[in-house]
């Protein structure tokens, strides 16, 4: 549970906080008894980035916080939206790479 420190493509550090440790500081905003920003400043933490946490846990629940590099999983039906558009978008680059392929071999030769 806590902060990773990554290197960033330029070079400056950045740090990740893993699900658990998002979670936990969120769980203490509500139950301590010490204000956002209290806890934010115990944590070593901006007080915007826990702001923010606590938005996404209140709208996502258990789908808050999916991982460094991830979209944010969405509810069933968004994820099976999700994953048919993909599925129509490769049938349709099928379809144009056959269609393509068809009138080249469709040319009749002089």
């Amino acid at each position: 549970m806590g902060c990773k420190l990554l290197q960033c493509p330029m070079g400056e550090s950045r740090r990740y906080y893993d699900e658990e440790f998002k979670r936990t500081a969120v769980e203490l905003t509500y139950s301590s008894g010490k204000t956002v920003s209290q806890v934010a400043r115990d944590l070593g933490i901006n007080v915007n980035m826990l702001g923010r946490w606590r938005r996404e846990q209140a709208s996502y629940n258990d789908r808050a916080f999916p991982g460094m590099g991830k979209q944010r999983r969405g509810t069933d039906l968004e994820e099976e939206n999700c994953r048919l558009k993909k599925e129509l978008a490769i049938a349709q680059e099928e379809r144009d790479i056959l269609k393509r392929a068809m009138a080249i071999f469709s040319k009749t030769p002089k």
